[in-house]
C-alpha cells in the first residue's frame, strides 16, 4: 500500500525532529574534524623522522681505515695524539679553561690545541683559554654557505671546525675533538687506537626518537688533507639540512662510514632529558659530559653573554633550576670543576683579565 506524505504530519514533527537532527549533524561534524586534527598532529609527532639516508648521496671515495694507524705500535700514548677544541668568541674561553682542567684530572697524555679565529678572539680570551693546558691555534674562518642563510645564528662560524682535519700540519695523527661546552669525566685515550677515519656518538633530541645521526660535539678523526678538501668542497653542494651547519654536513658526508661510539663518549644532557633510564645506565662509564641544553658558563641560551669568572660557580648553580631542575647534579659537577680551575690557575686567570678584550689584537 502506498503511503502519501501529508504536510500536516511534517508540521507536527518539524519542531521535534529539526533541532535534534541538526544537533546530531553538528556534533558528528565536530567529532570528525577533531579526530582528523588529532590524527594529523599524531602523525607529525610520531612519524619517523627523516634521516641522512633518506637523502643519501655518495659524496667521496675516501678510505674507511687509516692504514698508517694500523702500523702504529703505540697508538694510545703516541706523540701524534691531539685533543682539540674550538672557540670563536671570548664567551667560551672560561669553558675551555674548565675543560682543560678536567683533562688534567683524568691524566690524558695527548697534546691540546684550541682552534680560534684571530679576528674574533681577544688577547684576554686567548690567555684564559690557554690557562689550564690548551695551546691556542689560529685558523682562518670558513664562511657558511649562502652567507649563513637558514643556519642557526650560534652556528654560523661552525664550518671553521672542519679545519681539525688539517691538524696533520701540526703533527697530529689522531684527534679527539671536544666542543668547549664539555668536560672530561674519565680518561678516553683508548680512542686514539681506533684505525678509522672518523667516529662519533649518536645524537639525541628531546622531541625525537633515538636517531641514526651523530652529534659533532665529540669526534675522533684521522687528520687528512684529502678529507679536508672534500669536506670544504661539499659545503655548497652536499644535500644536508643547513640549519645545523657543520654537524649536518658531517652526517651527510660520512653517512655510510661513520663509526658509532657509545653514548658514554658524548653524554649529551638531552639523553637524560629524554630517558633517565639510559642516563643511569651509562652514568658509571661516562667519559665526556656535553652541556647541550643548559650551558653553565653563560647567562642564558640566547646570546651567550659573558659571565665574570668570580660569578661562574654561582651561575652554574643558578642555571641548574632550568629544565625542571633535572640537571642539578651535572651543573654542580661543572661548578665544582670551575672552582678547582680558579683555585689552581687563579693567578694566571687574573693576569689574563688585565689584557685587552678587543678581538684581533696580538699579545698574551
Amino acid at each position: 500500500m502506498r503511503v502519501l506524505w501529508n504536510p500536516k504530519y511534517y508540521a507536527q514533527w518539524q519542531g521535534v525532529l529539526r533541532p535534534w537532527t541538526w544537533g546530531w549533524l553538528y556534533w558528528t561534524a565536530f567529532v570528525s574534524v577533531a579526530l582528523n586534527v588529532f590524527w594529523v598532529a599524531f602523525s607529525i609527532v610520531k612519524r619517523p623522522q627523516p634521516t641522512v639516508f633518506d637523502r643519501y648521496t655518495k659524496i667521496h671515495n675516501l678510505p674507511l681505515v687509516d692504514q698508517h694507524a694500523l702500523s702504529d705500535p703505540h697508538p694510545v700514548d703516541g706523540h701524534g695524539n691531539v685533543i682539540a677544541t674550538s672557540f670563536f668568541t671570548d664567551e667560551f674561553a672560561t669553558a675551555i679553561a674548565a675543560l682543560g682542567h678536567s683533562l688534567n684530572r683524568v691524566n690524558t697524555t695527548a697534546r691540546r690545541l684550541a682552534l680560534y679565529i684571530p679576528e674574533q678572539v681577544s688577547p684576554r680570551g686567548l690567555c684564559i683559554a690557554g690557562a689550564s693546558g690548551f695551546t691556542p691555534y689560529a685558523v682562518e674562518r670558513i664562511s657558511p654557505p649562502d652567507n649563513g642563510a637558514g643556519i642557526f645564528p650560534h652556528f654560523v662560524d661552525q664550518f671553521t671546525k672542519l679545519r681539525i682535519w688539517e691538524l696533520g700540519d701540526a703533527g697530529a695523527r689522531g684527534v679527539v675533538y671536544l666542543d668547549a661546552d664539555t668536560l672530561a669525566v674519565r680518561n678516553f685515550d683508548e680512542l686514539f687506537a681506533l684505525p678509522f677515519g672518523v667516529a662519533a656518538a649518536p645524537d639525541v633530541y628531546t622531541n625525537k626518537a633515538w636517531g641514526v645521526s651523530v652529534n659533532a660535539g665529540v669526534l675522533f678523526l684521522r687528520p687528512s688533507a684529502a678529507t679536508f678538501r672534500a669536506l670544504r668542497a661539499a659545503i655548497d653542494t652536499a644535500p644536508y639540512w643547513r640549519h645545523e651547519a657543520e654537524q649536518a654536513l658531517l652526517n651527510a658526508f660520512f653517512a655510510g662510514e661513520l663509526v658509532k661510539l657509545p653514548y658514554a663518549y658524548n653524554a649529551n644532557l638531552a639523553i637524560k632529558a629524554y630517558s633517565r633510564a639510559v642516563w643511569e645506565g651509562i652514568k658509571r662509564e661516562i667519559r665526556v659530559i656535553h652541556y647541550t641544553m643548559v650551558k653553565p658558563f653563560t647567562r642564558d641560551n640566547k646570546d651567550y653573554a659573558w659571565v665574570p669568572m668570580e660569578e661562574l660557580e654561582a651561575n652554574a648553580r643558578r642555571r641548574s633550576a632550568e629544565e625542571g631542575g633535572i640537571f642539578v647534579e651535572e651543573m654542580e659537577y661543572w661548578a665544582q670543576t670551575w672552582r678547582e680551575t680558579y683555585a689552581l690557575y687563579g693567578e694566571r686567570l687574573r693576569y689574563c683579565m688585565t689584557l685587552s678584550n678587543k678581538p684581533g689584537q696580538e699579545g698574551n
